[in-house]
């Protein structure tokens, strides 16, 4: 909880810098017509703009990790005896007897 809040305001702070980085990025190159600064400014903005999608990516991606372990049903242990007695047997996996273990 505590890491989703912090991946959302630094995605938040990224997004402002990049805004206020492509409008300085804007002005410099206007009014100077440096070819370095501009290239700088482009590297600048062109790293914002992937720690950005980079950010995104690792919040869908857990999304989608949350939304599959709802779906996945975790296997059932069915343990029939008690270990080393004759008839002792155990399954795992799909068991519709009420003697299961979680």
């Amino acid at each position: 909880m505590f890491l989703d809040r912090v991946i959302k305001i630094i995605s938040i702070l990224s997004f402002l810098m990049s805004l206020s980085m492509a409008a300085f990025g804007f002005v410099a190159i206007r009014y100077m017509q440096s070819p370095l600064l501009k290239y700088y400014l482009d590297k600048l903005i062109h790293w914002l703009r992937m720690k950005k999608f980079n950010i995104q990516l690792d919040n869908d991606i857990k999304k989608y990790h949350k939304q599959l372990d709802k779906k996945v049903k975790k296997p059932q242990i069915k343990e029939v005896g008690k270990f080393g007695e004759e008839g002792w047997s155990i399954s795992i996996g799909d068991v519709e007897d009420g003697n299961t273990k979680d």
